[in-house]
């Protein structure tokens, strides 16, 4: 599937602030079944290219840099991606780090004794590619999806508990229960088109990537049920959210920020 992608993020501040720096993980790569056709991201009032480099993961990251009193940043993203359906399978991607570097835990990701239960119970027989894809669904039965604002410092365990999260606690529950299975796991920050019109949401998609015995790396998204298909554009990966978030930054002032946040995925015209 051909998918054209817009997606807006506007920063406000009650008051000047004088200073804002911002890492944007907003750019996909290549690798068997992506293909970027174009990709712009831009930011206000920057006359320049973003500065642009690799992190350890292999994903692009731009700086974006203000250094004057501003009370409102754009950082506005627009591209085609061409998409084939692999079943969640993922080859090609950079790899810079083994497999192994996805079993450790982060405050974000650990499973406490409650998790460790639910996935033993969960990933009982069959190949590691059947437990893995029943762990998924046991995921989306026992945590319910909840719309709304994400909350980055949510924990996996916490998310467990309250028995209920946004893609980014299903993705986190995910790696959690995954790694405590013994599979590295690693957290996948993208888009997804999930409609035929051309529908805003608030806020792009996340899920998780389970590294299977004599398979590879293979994408679970238990918010949805489903392993990523055509209509997925994953442009960064890590440990857990903070390691993969599309924006993280930090700026200098004495302000109230507020985010707001369009993005748009639909099916592009190949004849554009």
């Amino acid at each position: 599937m051909r998918l054209r992608i817009r997606h807006r993020t506007v920063y406000r501040y009650d008051q000047p602030i004088a200073y804002a720096i911002q890492s944007l993980r907003l750019a996909p790569r290549d690798f068997d079944g992506q293909r970027v056709e174009h990709w712009s991201v831009s930011a206000t009032e920057r006359r320049q290219p973003l500065t642009t480099y690799l992190d350890g993961y292999g994903n692009r990251v731009m700086l974006h840099t203000r250094n004057e009193p501003h009370e409102q940043t754009e950082i506005d993203v627009s591209g085609v991606v061409t998409v084939d359906d692999r079943h969640g399978v993922v080859a090609g991607a950079p790899e810079p780090l083994p497999p192994l570097f996805y079993l450790r835990h982060t405050p974000l990701t650990a499973a406490d004794a409650a998790l460790t239960a639910f996935a033993n119970a969960a990933g009982q027989g069959g190949c590691a590619l059947d437990r893995v894809h029943r762990l998924a669904g046991a995921i989306a039965e026992r945590v319910a999806y909840r719309g709304g604002e994400s909350n980055a410092h949510t924990t996996a365990a916490e998310a467990f508990a309250a028995g209920a999260g946004v893609c980014q606690d299903h993705a986190h529950v995910m790696i959690a229960c995954a790694r405590a299975l013994g599979h590295p796991a690693r957290y996948v920050s993208g888009y997804l088109h999930v409609g035929d019109g051309d529908q805003v949401s608030d806020a792009s998609h996340a899920w998780a990537e389970v590294h299977v015995e004599d398979l590879g790396w293979v994408g679970f998204d238990p918010s949805n049920g489903v392993c990523p298909t055509d209509r997925y554009v994953r442009t960064a990966i890590g440990l857990d959210y903070w390691s993969a978030a599309p924006i993280r930054g930090l700026w200098r002032g004495q302000a109230d920020e507020k985010m707001s946040v369009a993005v748009q995925v639909s099916a592009a015209d190949s004849a554009q």
